[in-house]
């Protein structure tokens, strides 16, 4: 199972849209980025998805424009799906796996590009590609919001997708024994945020998880480059 970060910034992006800090300045002079968080899986030659982020269009042509075989949306947050219409005249829109809530609310902005829909129970594993994949629910307010194990013959992924520090106990049960590991982590330590876990609330809950491998996702500007733990656009691992 290889896995490529195709991007790990916020809904904002970074560098932020006009903002002179000096992580966005070290952006600009450096010509780095964070695009909007989204996963592409590649296992015994297809290609699975986590959310169809709005950088889907730039994130798939860095990754070398592979055909997308399905995908699974997190949660219906104008980050995380906006990009699906990027499928438009690309290729024939994947398969779209998601909890029921998460694919009505999504497929119905889509309408107008339709595809298959596979409803997804959380805590029910499914298989797609080699893949043992089950879906549990984190603690976005506001959005009925997933994270997500999947599981191959080599190694096991965990992703949170949004999310506060109150994660469900079952849910929980599900992010350990990760050979790879990825926390949201939107802010700074000094810089608390109901929906989502800041920087040491992450650290914390790696700590307590204990993966073999962990890294911070969808960061927002105010996270410095040089912060342990970070991930990096483009980054793969091969578990």
């Amino acid at each position: 199972m290889k896995i490529t970060l195709l991007g790990t910034g916020d809904a904002i992006g970074t560098p932020k849209i006009g903002c002179s800090c000096q992580n966005c300045i070290d952006a600009w002079d450096d010509s780095k980025e964070r695009l909007r968080t989204s996963i592409l899986i590649e296992n015994k030659g297809k290609h699975l998805i986590i959310d169809t982020s709005p950088d889907l269009r730039v994130q798939l042509l860095k990754s070398g424009s592979p055909h997308i075989d399905a995908g699974i949306w997190t949660h219906g947050h104008y980050d995380h799906f906006m990009g699906f219409g990027d499928f438009y005249r690309v290729q024939r829109p994947p398969p779209m796996y998601a909890a029921p809530e998460v694919l009505e609310y999504c497929g119905d902005i889509f309408s107008f590009l339709p595809s298959p829909r596979h409803p997804v129970i959380p805590f029910t594993p499914f298989l797609l590609f080699g893949l043992t994949i089950t879906l549990f629910p984190v603690s976005h307010p506001g959005a009925p919001t997933y994270g997500l194990r999947i599981e191959s013959e080599t190694g096991v992924f965990v992703h949170s997708s949004d999310t506060n520090r109150d994660i469900p106990a079952e849910s929980l049960a599900c992010m350990r024994g990760a050979d790879l590991l990825l926390l949201d982590s939107l802010a700074p330590t000094d810089i608390t945020i109901g929906k989502h876990m800041n920087y040491t609330d992450a650290i914390e809950l790696a700590e307590e998880l204990n993966p073999k491998t962990f890294r911070c996702v969808h960061m927002s500007h105010m996270i410095a480059w040089d912060m342990p733990h970070t991930g990096s656009d483009m980054e793969t691992f091969t578990l």
